[in-house]
């Protein structure tokens, strides 16, 4: 318990200073891109501040990920972190059509820019969204909700580098269709990076299998095992975005004794080789007098979207 709190300090100190660092700066960046007529500037204010929502989303979810089960919430609320992922990808898609909308209406009316302004504030925005990201690149593989948060703000390192170059063309060609169209440059790139994460958690949410397991590899496993002669109703799901559970039927008609041995084996085995954390089984003898009361047919395992 005390190793966890130690681990939740660390990432409460993260997320603290990176909502920190992203806030302050969009505040300057909005400013600056308002007072220098800016759509490029005030795109990227518009795409950090989601950025600053899915932090603040994936800092309470958290949070509440280390909550106690309770008689009503038997898994605590592990699965919050799967609806504040899926509820940031939603929310920075919606800021996305926006900037879009805006984008176009500006390359049919174009507006002079102060480029030496995009170029600054950019340059800076540059360097707090890399240094976020890199606060959260260690966790970034084994957890969806840090691996967004990495994704946005590396994104939006490289999306602010691309303003800086606007602020550069600007200043030598003058051509003021370039800030609308870098812009929606932008939106696309952050469209794209943006996309593994929601069909991940969409995926999460409604209960498929998590994308670093093959189920089917885990059933060929558990069919395998000594003394298995079928396994069904086999179910792998994410509790969380760090946490996979599992519950399957195995007949075992030669099974004799205490099966506990058998259970605590498998159980460790499945954690160690596919990341399965939380393993329930259900031993049968596959006797007709003795049905199990669910379709005993062969598990069917069909490709993840």
């Amino acid at each position: 318990m005390q190793q966890h709190d130690h681990a939740t300090d660390g990432y409460n100190r993260l997320f603290a200073l990176g909502v920190t660092l992203n806030v302050i700066f969009v505040l300057v960046e909005a400013v600056a891109g308002f007072s220098s007529n800016s759509l490029a500037l005030l795109a990227d204010a518009g795409h950090n501040l989601a950025d600053v929502l899915t932090l603040l989303l994936a800092w309470g979810a958290h949070t509440l990920s280390g909550s106690r089960p309770t008689h009503r919430h038997t898994y605590g609320l592990r699965r919050s972190t799967i609806l504040a992922s899926l509820f940031s990808a939603l929310a920075l898609y919606a800021a996305l059509g926006a900037m879009a909308w805006e984008a176009v209406g500006r390359l049919q009316s174009q507006s002079p820019v102060a480029g030496g302004v995009v170029i600054g504030v950019a340059f800076v925005g540059m360097l707090v969204n890399g240094l976020t990201a890199l606060l959260f690149a260690r966790d970034r593989h084994r957890d969806l909700n840090i691996r967004g948060a990495f994704l946005h703000m590396a994104a939006d390192a490289l999306v602010s580098l691309g303003v800086v170059v606007t602020g550069f063309l600007l200043l030598y060609t003058g051509w003021l269709w370039l800030d609308p169209a870098i812009s929606l440059a932008i939106i696309l790139v952050v469209l794209v990076s943006g996309w593994g994460l929601f069909r991940e958690s969409l995926n999460l949410a409604v209960d498929a299998v998590p994308g670093h397991i093959d189920a089917a590899q885990v059933r060929d496993y558990l069919g395998k095992l000594q003394g298995v002669v079928q396994v069904h109703d086999l179910h792998i799901w994410a509790m969380s975005t760090t946490e996979t559970a599992l519950t399957a039927h195995l007949v075992m008609p030669e099974l004799q004794g205490n099966a506990d041995p058998f259970l605590v084996r498998t159980a460790a085995s499945l954690q160690e080789q596919f990341n399965i954390q939380h393993t329930t089984l259900q031993i049968e003898s596959g006797l007709e007098q003795w049905p199990c009361g669910v379709d005993c047919s062969p598990v069917h395992i069909t490709p993840m979207l």
